[in-house]
């Protein structure tokens, strides 16, 4: 139901969403798991190696500065508020400087302080386990490194998430095991968004951030997460628009990078697995809930997709990664 609330000399409209948009929807079909974060201080000279890792991560430099180094990429200098973010975890060093010798390599339980007798350098290091069997087109689509430089008066949100998440970490007050989760799942929606505001103010978004520029397209991102159970026309993607089929197929296509139903069949196999592997429903009632209407053709598509059958799928619990929904 709709509410408003009285705020100073103006009235602010709440309304309940229907459904998941399709940045929040894509994190909840890829995540498994929770994510984690810790504080790390290294003093100069240092250098790691973070190994490729199967899911996303982000480094936060909260003092001092380092350099990113990888394969097929230019260096990145990275100074005190800059956000990295890896959406496929690729592997990478970090250094405080490009030609300090990589002496660890990160790891569970290694120290988290590292003295030394050169300049401080304190990075926040974050991680998302993700199914890479139901890799969402946008996080496919977006660079292996992601710099968000520190800009104070922009991305505001992601620096506030920032803070809160710090504080929680390093003041560990009653109920931060159920915050820092939170927060990590917010981060990661701030970086996101971020990330596709970047592209729309270089003026030349393309792929998903020129999809969510796109009023059309966006509209019809929308209907589709919010909805997948509905049986989707073109035409009927467009009506949620106001554009006609021809244009409705044209946009969304050449945005996207695949056509509408192309993507609402990919968004039903998405939201089932993730049915499968987070809830006790029904074979029949996954099926239901994301437009199919026998147990039959959802599990012929299910496994044509995933390459194995639902119920084996939910049964094994297997990361079929590599093996997501084609299209």
């Amino acid at each position: 139901m709709p509410s408003t609330l009285d705020f100073l000399s103006g009235t602010l409209t709440f309304t309940e969403p229907s459904g998941l948009d399709p940045v929040s929807g894509l994190i909840a079909a890829a995540r498994t798991g929770r994510p984690a974060a810790g504080l790390f201080v290294r003093h100069a000279p240092w250098g790691r190696r973070y190994p490729v890792v199967p899911g996303a991560g982000f480094h936060v430099v909260v003092d001092g500065s380092c350099v990113l180094a990888a394969a097929h990429t230019d260096p990145i200098p990275l100074r005190t508020g800059d956000v990295l973010f890896l959406p496929r975890g690729a592997d990478h060093d970090l250094a405080d400087a490009a030609d300090s010798p990589i002496t660890e390599t990160a790891h569970p339980g290694e120290p988290r302080i590292v003295t030394g007798p050169g300049d401080r350098c304190i990075l926040l290091c974050g991680a998302y386990e993700l199914d890479r069997g139901r890799t969402h087109p946008l996080l496919a689509g977006i660079p292996e490194f992601v710099h968000l430089p520190a800009t104070p008066e922009r991305h505001r949100a992601l620096n506030a998430t920032v803070e809160l998440l710090l504080a929680e970490i390093t003041e560990r007050r009653p109920g931060a095991d159920a915050a820092i989760p939170a927060l990590l799942d917010t981060m990661l929606l701030h970086i996101l968004r971020a990330w596709l505001a970047e592209q729309a103010a270089a003026g030349r978004p393309a792929g998903w951030a020129a999809a969510f520029a796109d009023p059309v397209v966006s509209a019809a991102l929308h209907a589709i997460h919010a909805a997948p159970a509905r049986p989707w026309t073109v035409t009927a993607l467009g009506a949620c628009a106001g554009v006609s089929r021809a244009t409705m197929a044209r946009r969304f296509t050449a945005t996207v990078g695949e056509p509408p139903l192309a993507y609402v069949a990919r968004w039903r196999l998405l939201t089932a697995a993730g049915m499968l592997r987070e809830s006790d429903a029904t074979l029949t009632a996954v099926a239901r809930a994301v437009g199919y209407t026998s147990e039959f053709a959802f599990a012929k598509a299910f496994k044509r997709a995933y390459g194995t059958a639902p119920g084996r799928y939910r049964r094994r619990g297997i990361d079929f990664a590599g093996q997501g929904p084609v299209g």
